[in-house]
């Protein structure tokens, strides 16, 4: 087994620079569950009885952990706008 020594000072360095890599890495990438307003931001739409309907089709995925706080896939959103997306004519 082999021991590496480190001043405290060049430790804390160490782990601040490491803490503010993943960081960065985990802030590169989309949130897997949005929130109501962010789905509807998403989809250029502003009503909520459209959101409704989608949830209702099963036409995007959703969570609700609680009562009133419904969690939108944002993978699922991303497929929709794709699925319904127009091809350019060639």
């Amino acid at each position: 087994m082999s021991v590496i020594c480190i001043e405290e000072e060049a430790y804390f360095d160490l782990l601040d620079r490491t803490i503010a890599y993943v960081e960065k890495k985990l802030g590169d990438r989309p949130k897997k569950w949005i929130d109501e307003a962010e789905a509807m931001s998403l989809l250029n739409i502003k009503s909520k009885t459209t959101m409704q309907e989608y949830r209702d089709h099963g036409d995007i995925g959703f969570t609700q952990p609680r009562k009133k706080v419904i969690l939108y896939d944002r993978e699922s959103i991303d497929a929709f706008l794709e699925k319904h997306a127009k091809k350019p004519f060639r």
